[in-house]
């Protein structure tokens, strides 16, 4: 091979690994920064549909990125929710509180974990909402018997993205609690419920919830999409103007 060959594979090769060095330490920053570990590389690819205002400085975990509520969803429930005062039971990164905290008399966001809290706080500062905001760190389950309000809403973790692998998506998955469990616990609050769960979710099991109070609570359950992609579903239970 002639020299000036060499010297420019050389070159070529050196280029390379600047370029590997460069991509790595973007990722680094990226899983530092932002949370994007390689499990959540396909949700930061739909951030803006997660926060419009993404780029203003919203801060998510690895857990918020795949178990935030779409902002377009968060909207469409906080439309429904009759305002009043909303109890987000699981609030996580605050996607939902936020867009409660718009329309709502008044929003209690509660995580048991402070991280999550800290940065659902952040976020709520970005869109202008924290001042109708009680952000508490607990356990809602414990609070519980303490609560007072209008709407309660349950989006309950799901299990990670493995839960769109499960065939039928029965209540019993649902964590911390059984979704049964929960919903009981919900309605000794009130009992305008709204409960955001899978796509894949056993929707006979979701209408049988309603019927754990007496007389049964009326139920509604609506398909909600995001750029024509099933993300989950809602049901609506109670007598809220859930128009």
């Amino acid at each position: 091979m002639p020299r000036k060959s060499r010297r420019r594979s050389k070159k070529h090769c050196t280029l390379l690994k600047r370029l590997v060095k460069i991509k790595a330490k973007k990722k680094a920053k990226l899983e530092e920064e932002e949370g994007v570990t390689p499990l959540v590389d396909r949700y930061w690819l739909q951030r803006y549909d997660l926060f419009s205002r993404y780029d203003k400085g919203i801060k998510l975990d690895e857990e918020g990125w795949f178990s935030v509520t779409p902002e377009e969803i968060a909207v469409r429930h906080a439309e429904r929710s009759g305002g009043g005062v909303v109890i987000d039971c699981f609030a996580g990164v605050g996607g939902n509180a936020i867009q409660f905290a718009s329309v709502s008399q008044h929003v209690v966001a509660i995580d048991i974990d402070p991280h999550k809290v800290a940065m659902a706080s952040n976020n709520a500062k970005i869109y202008g909402v924290e001042d109708y905001i009680d952000f508490v760190v607990g356990d809602f389950f414990q609070l519980a018997p303490y609560l007072k309000g209008n709407v309660v809403f349950l989006s309950p973790p799901w299990g990670g993205p493995s839960y769109s692998s499960v065939g039928n998506f029965t209540l019993d998955l649902l964590k911390p609690k059984d979704g049964y469990s929960m919903f009981q616990i919900a309605q000794s609050i009130t009992p305008n419920i709204i409960m955001f769960l899978p796509k894949n979710v056993d929707q006979r099991e979701v209408e049988e919830l309603s019927w754990l109070s007496s007389p049964p609570l009326h139920v509604e359950i609506e398909e909600n999409y995001v750029q024509s992609s099933l993300k989950g579903m809602t049901a609506y239970f109670g007598d809220a103007p859930f128009r």
